[in-house]
């Protein structure tokens, strides 16, 4: 059991192995490069209406009070500014990501296990693939919203709050398995209910790898690729430990051009 719990990180690290790969690298590059030029534009907007605001409400800045309210001021906006963006960030790249991680998991799927896997096709409309993308993204925040409930309560009441950072670290790291483990498992057919009932039959292992993606977002640049990363790591340890056929080395040792 144990032994699963630290299994999980080594599928995240053949994830990163897998997605800077000939034919894969577009599916991580492509969604992070919109999503910069999305956050870029939205800073330079909020920065320019910012300061046209102060323009307006400090029109002179002559008095010394005038330079320091208006260097206050500035300050708060920074830092409403860095909240804002470091939650809406993360909540943009999985939308923006979304439909790319589908086709990412197929294609990986497709590079493990040429003999039974379908070959990827592009005949699905692209905005059929963003609306259902859209759809499983709305119902794994419903479920979010229901996980996180408990550790919120429990932040707040005294004593039993002393195990709030356990509870959150544990429910964080399921949220984040199942974010991940989605992606090849409804590629197959499965309903987020399903995927939540094959993860429960995994959870020390889902738990292990949670985890580690969760460890990984806070590194400076390892957390880049984090998402492309886990998505194929995700899809590595369902052929590996799941119901897939079993194999002792999925991932081929050259680069293939097949994908």
């Amino acid at each position: 059991m144990i032994a699963d719990l630290v299994s999980g990180p080594r599928y995240l690290l053949q994830g990163y192995r897998l997605i800077f790969r000939p034919g894969l690298r577009r599916f991580f590059l492509i969604p992070l490069l919109v999503n910069v030029l999305v956050f870029v534009g939205l800073v330079w907007l909020f920065i320019d209406q910012f300061e046209a605001l102060l323009d307006w409400l400090l029109p002179t800045v002559d008095s010394l009070w005038a330079q320091l309210a208006r260097g206050l001021l500035w300050f708060i906006f920074a830092v409403a500014a860095s909240v804002f963006m470091f939650f809406t960030f993360t909540l943009a790249a999985n939308l923006i990501a979304a439909p790319f991680n589908g086709w990412l998991a197929e294609r990986v799927a497709y590079a493990l296990d040429k003999n039974n896997m379908p070959v990827p096709t592009t005949d699905v409309s692209w905005l059929k693939s963003v609306g259902v993308s859209l759809a499983s993204e709305l119902r794994k925040l419903t479920y979010l919203l229901a996980m996180i409930l408990l550790p919120l309560i429990v932040t707040f009441i005294p004593i039993i709050n002393l195990l709030a950072p356990l509870l959150w670290l544990m429910v964080t790291s399921w949220l984040l398995a199942l974010e991940y483990l989605a992606y090849p498992l409804e590629n197959q057919g499965m309903r987020f209910s399903e995927v939540r009932r094959y993860a429960k039959t995994r959870r020390l292992l889902s738990l292990g790898f949670g985890a580690a993606v969760l460890l990984a977002t806070v590194v400076p640049l390892v957390n880049l690729a984090i998402m492309p990363a886990a998505v194929a790591g995700a899809t590595v340890m369902w052929f590996e430990r799941g119901n897939h056929r079993q194999a002792h080395n999925m991932i081929p040792a050259d680069n293939s051009k097949a994908v």
